[in-house]
């Protein structure tokens, strides 16, 4: 096992421990964390270490911590363990060692046979069920700690609550089972303030347990030094802390109710923080297991992590392609659902890239891979969407810091209202009371989760829908952004030129015409001789040979075509040629359009030598306009941004592209390294920038905005570069990404709004006797519960 340390030094940027201090990093799991007053107290503690700079995530469990040379993983993980927690670096598989070739099996072709590939290993354990994951683990010994304080409670609440069920004694009843609930059921919050308190701190256990444990004290000092005890005792449930004879009054419905009340929350909370985390734990699980390698013409399973750069796997109908690479052999339609969120195969055949983890829907594939382990599409997906959810917005650190004093002040303003409530009514009954309920109201754990899971939920729904959030920051900037500069090649545009028009001249059969350009043009490697070649192919079906293929450069190619000669090309290799007005209009109109004019000429198959060829017709070209992009512009100006076109391309072009998908602005004829140039401007004109583009030239661009989005089949220098990582080449998903971002960016805001406003409201509310103490437990923990579930309505994202 590795753990996930590796070295951050960058250039140009001063690490923590000083300016040429190389900087490490490493990702600790922290144990014992109960409420975001924990985290930040383990935070406050890391940071103080000289040169470190650390982030704690509640809700995620981990710290991300940078750390100078000179300091050892150890340090900082006793550091941890001095504040009261447990801490360990984040483990991760290392790649599973290569077996040795096992003899062939199965068909005469070397190919292992269905049952090979899915019979375990000999030496495999024989265990009928994997073990329990530490964090089911956790949920189940919760689940039963609640379970068993719930049966133990519901007859204490109803025998306090419900006079006319008070028998004879029912008070020592009621001991009996709140007992366990106190104590055993209490158990984890009482530990935990313990240790805490060993450590000169408090947190939301030391609320739950002081308060929980002064209801059980009082009610033990009325039972057996007051009246309370007495048979015959009756009394009755009130909503408020209301005065009343204390020797005579007992609080273990109170005692026991809160404990089951906030274990209900705490199970809720860990089951809700578990869904929220699932998009995450799906993506790191989605990729194959193991895969038929090719080892000197036969196949041989082999565990994925055994995989090499360079080696060949099969990939049958079925089954996932194990990691990225490239076709060699065998065509097919591959399902990537699941990685880009596009519900429609995508065909792939020789030299068409395929990616780890998508499926392979119909024919048998050879695949040559190109990135195995941590350098694949998916692992990178991973990271980016773990590094965002153990990210920290703004909001969220005010949030953390307000958690980090709460806990004091609410013991002080408990301890002030139990002296001012004694002074003003001299009811020591009502004064304990409403101290104990302003205890257990007060608890931070909303403010602590509000942030962590809308980030969970919401960077995990992009994920699964092709939408990478690289970090909570992201978010905020997409409220303010104005203005969407779109890069147009590859972005607005497929990025390949495609056959457009056939414009044959009069006389001419079109079928003809394609077929004896796209023969010739068929010889040639230039982008719009591809396409014509192509688009010819598509039409017209086999292409006829060429004898005698010339390739101009920069002006066309010529041959001899089923006995003609063919010349096909720009104006400048028909200028010896007469241009009839028809094609002469035609090239005028299409140029005007932005697309490139092909002209085809060819002289008779009788023709002598020196007989010049007829121009016959016209092929118009252009790299073509994906077929969302319109849809994608009118749903970017929906959510109130300007668009802008940003091309190297001539005007003409540019704008005969804007005009289709309906963009007013267009800054053409700029060189790649004058768009940051651009981006400036429009900031300087107090414009907030959203940019979007794919290539090398826009990866300046896109870390100069304001929020840079990478199409995700761009270059890595892009996607390296962007805020947003959007995995399909399709412009709407930008739309989609800012949606989500804004959707999730205003869940944290309402949870942390609600958080907030809770305890506002309700401290003042208990801290006047107007809250039972176990009502306001409940209150407390369903606090947590409503923030938990308020995020995960981000799943149903669409």
């Amino acid at each position: 096992m590795s753990t996930s340390l590796r070295n951050t030094e960058q250039p140009g940027i001063a690490p923590p421990g000083g300016p040429g201090t190389p900087v490490a990093e490493v990702e600790l799991t922290v144990g014992g964390m109960t409420c975001a007053a924990c985290a930040a107290r383990v935070e406050k503690k890391l940071n103080r270490m000289d040169g470190v700079v650390a982030s704690v995530n509640y809700a995620t469990e981990k710290a991300k911590v940078s750390y100078p040379a000179g300091t050892a993983v150890d340090d900082l993980i006793a550091t941890v363990v001095r504040t009261g927690y447990t801490a360990e670096p984040v483990r991760r598989p290392e790649p599973e060692r290569e077996p040795e070739p096992e003899p062939e099996r199965g068909a005469a072709t070397g190919a292992a046979t269905q049952a090979d590939r899915t019979a375990p290993a000999a030496d495999a354990p024989a265990s009928p069920e994997a073990p329990a994951s530490p964090a089911e683990a956790r949920l189940a010994a919760l689940r039963q700690r609640l379970t068993v304080s719930a049966v133990l409670s519901v007859p204490v609440v109803l025998l306090s609550m419900v006079p006319p069920l008070q028998f004879d004694n029912w008070q020592w009843l009621s001991l009996t089972l709140a007992a366990p609930v106190v104590v055993w059921g209490g158990l984890p919050f009482h530990r935990a303030a313990w240790t805490t308190a060993r450590h000169g701190a408090a947190t939301m256990d030391t609320l739950v347990s002081v308060g929980t444990l002064a209801a059980f004290c009082w009610s033990l000092w009325a039972l057996f030094l007051g009246h309370a005890g007495m048979p015959g005792m009756r009394h009755g449930f009130d909503f408020t802390a209301s005065p009343s004879d204390g020797s005579s009054t007992v609080y273990l419905e109170v005692a026991a109710g809160v404990v089951t009340f906030i274990l209900l929350g705490r199970y809720l909370e860990a089951r809700s923080k578990r869904s929220a985390g699932a998009a995450l734990r799906a993506l790191l699980e989605m990729g194959a297991k193991d895969v038929g390698v090719l080892r000197e013409g036969r196949e041989v399973r082999v565990p994925v992590g055994a995989l090499r750069t360079g080696d060949r796997f099969v990939v049958r109908p079925g089954e996932k392609i194990a990691t990225d690479g490239t076709v060699e052999e065998g065509a097919s339609a591959v399902d990537a659902s699941m990685l880009t969120g596009e519900s429609v195969p995508v065909d792939v055949a020789p030299g068409s890239a395929v990616t780890g983890a998508t499926v392979n829907t119909s024919g048998r594939l050879v695949v040559r891979a190109t990135r195995v382990g941590s350098d694949t599409q998916l692992s990178r997906m991973a990271r980016l969407v773990e590094d965002a959810q153990n990210g920290k917005a703004r909001v969220q650190r005010l949030a953390d810091r307000v958690a980090g004093v709460f806990v004091p002040v609410v013991l002080v303003i408990a301890l002030g209202t139990l002296v001012g409530r004694l002074l003003a009514t001299d009811d020591v009954t009502a004064a304990f009371a409403a101290a104990v309920a302003v205890l257990i109201i007060a608890c931070p754990c909303a403010l602590g989760l509000a942030t962590p899971t809308a980030l969970m939920v919401g960077t995990g729904r992009g994920a699964q829908l092709g939408i990478l959030i690289k970090g909570p920051e992201v978010l905020e900037s997409t409220r303010a952004v104005d203005t969407v500069v779109l890069d147009k090649t590859g972005t607005v545009t497929t990025g390949r030129m495609r056959l457009l028009a056939v414009l044959p001249a009069p006389g001419v059969d079109e079928d003809e015409l394609l077929r004896l350009a796209g023969a010739l043009e068929h010889a040639s490697e230039h982008p719009v001789a591809r396409a014509v070649a192509e688009g010819a192919e598509l039409r017209v079906g086999a292409l006829p040979p060429v004898e005698g293929f010339e390739n101009l450069a920069g002006r066309g190619v010529r041959g001899t075509v089923e006995g003609r000669r063919v010349r096909v090309g720009r104006d400048r290799l028909m200028a010896d040629l007469d241009l009839p007005a028809p094609v002469a209009a035609a090239k005028a109109a299409a140029e005007a359009r932005g697309a490139t004019a092909v002209l085809v000429a060819w002289a008779a198959p009788d023709a002598p030598d020196g007989e010049k060829e007829t121009v016959r017709g016209l092929l118009t070209v252009a790299d073509a306009v994906k077929e969302t992009s319109a849809e994608a512009v009118t749903r970017l100006r929906a959510l109130g941004l300007r668009p802008v076109l940003l091309t190297g391309d001539n005007r003409a072009v540019a704008e005969a592209v804007a005009r289709e998908v309906g963009i007013e602005e267009v800054v053409a004829d700029v060189l790649p390294e004058d768009k940051v140039d651009v981006v400036r401007r429009l900031q300087s004109q107090g414009r907030s920038v959203a940019m979007v583009g794919d290539g090398v030239n826009d990866a300046a661009a896109l870390a100069t905005a304001d929020l840079g989005l990478a199409m995700g089949t761009g270059t890595d220098a892009a996607i390296e570069a962007g805020d947003l990582t959007l995995v399909r080449g399709d412009l709407r998903v930008a739309a989609d990404a800012i949606r989500l971002s804004r959707r999730t960016l205003g869940t944290i805001k309402g949870n942390l709004f609600w958080a907030f406003g809770y305890n506002v409201a309700a401290i003042p509310l208990a801290a006047a006797g107007l809250l039972n103490p176990m009502i306001a437990g409940a209150a407390m923990a369903f606090s947590s519960v409503f923030v938990v579930t308020n995020s995960l309505r981000l799943r149903t994202f669409t």
